[in-house]
């Protein structure tokens, strides 16, 4: 089947171990997910199913939304709560005015250290399984950018936090680095991913929901409507002549779409058949094709 599922994710998974629960409750082998979720996050895991999968790669760079919370005192080896303590505990007195002045530190473009239980390779060996072993981790700092960082709330060793995040931030280097300015060590106790690009818990269900709309053949309730999909790129509604021309790779005239660099091609409201760049004036070429010319025969949804 083709079509994106917003997952909320549940803490204790990985974002791969979700791919396979997937594959065996739809039955599906084309399954991927947009944006790593660490195993103890929760929330907004987007899935991208059957030839659908091709879109991965316009969402390599898309933002993320997270609230979560932070507890300072002591930092761990993987920056979060599965990590085992640097050191030992201290008693912290924090201020919601003072938490609040260090987060506006790190707003906007900054230079980041990956933790060292990460996916970053050092010399085509992730980092994960080099601090795994104890060994000497060093990886290179790399720029992100910090749209938002809300501290929401206060309380004993604790704070509470909205942030927003450019793709590769890793929430977990924030809690720590911001536990090394207040010089009491700090690391990410929980967190729950609340928006990926235009995907957002709204849209999301659990594991146990899809299972029971798959049983149900009510799959199409849950995915997420194909309009929705790229927002960004302006959306045009064609004949079957036009479509069966763009599913074997034929440029095609979009005379509305002139100052467009690419339009989402849809056959009828629901089918994606393709995203099409421009090439020159009204003239657009399928740069992904969704769907084959054959099936064009067949009658469509309105």
């Amino acid at each position: 089947m083709n079509g994106i599922l917003v997952i909320d994710k549940p803490s204790g998974l990985t974002s791969h171990d979700v791919v396979n629960r997937l594959r065996r409750i739809l039955q599906e082998r084309s399954v991927g997910h947009l944006g790593t979720l660490d195993t103890s996050a929760t929330g907004v895991l987007p899935m991208v199913l059957g030839n659908l999968t091709r879109l991965a790669q316009f969402y390599i760079k898309m933002e993320k939304t997270y609230e979560g919370v932070i507890r300072f005192g002591f930092a761990t080896d993987t920056y979060d709560a599965e990590g085992e303590a640097a050191g030992p505990a201290q008693v912290v007195t924090l201020s919601l005015s003072r938490v609040k002045e260090i987060a506006n530190e790190f707003i906007g473009a900054i230079e980041q250290v990956p933790p060292p239980f990460s996916a970053k390779k050092i010399k085509g060996v992730p980092a994960y399984k080099l601090a795994r072993k104890k060994m000497d981790v060093s990886l290179q700092p790399v720029q992100v950018e910090v749209k938002e960082f809300e501290i929401l709330n206060v309380e004993g060793d604790r704070a509470s936090f909205r942030v927003r995040v450019s793709s590769g931030t890793y929430v977990r280097s924030l809690a720590h680095d911001m536990g090394t300015k207040l010089r009491c060590g700090a690391h990410l106790e929980s967190l729950r991913r609340t928006a990926a690009g235009e995907f957002t818990l709204a849209d999301a269900h659990s594991l146990d929901e899809v299972q029971s709309a798959c049983k149900a053949g009510e799959m199409e309730r849950i995915c997420l409507h194909p309009r929705k999909l790229l927002p960004q790129i302006p959306s045009v509604t064609v004949n079957d002549e036009t479509a069966a021309h763009i599913c074997s790779g034929r440029t095609v005239n979009l005379p509305e779409f002139s100052n467009s660099r690419q339009v989402k091609v849809f056959l009828g409201q629901q089918e994606l058949i393709a995203i099409a760049t421009r090439i020159a004036g009204t003239l657009f070429h399928p740069r992904i094709v969704l769907s084959s010319a054959p099936a064009l025969h067949t009658s469509h949804r309105s």
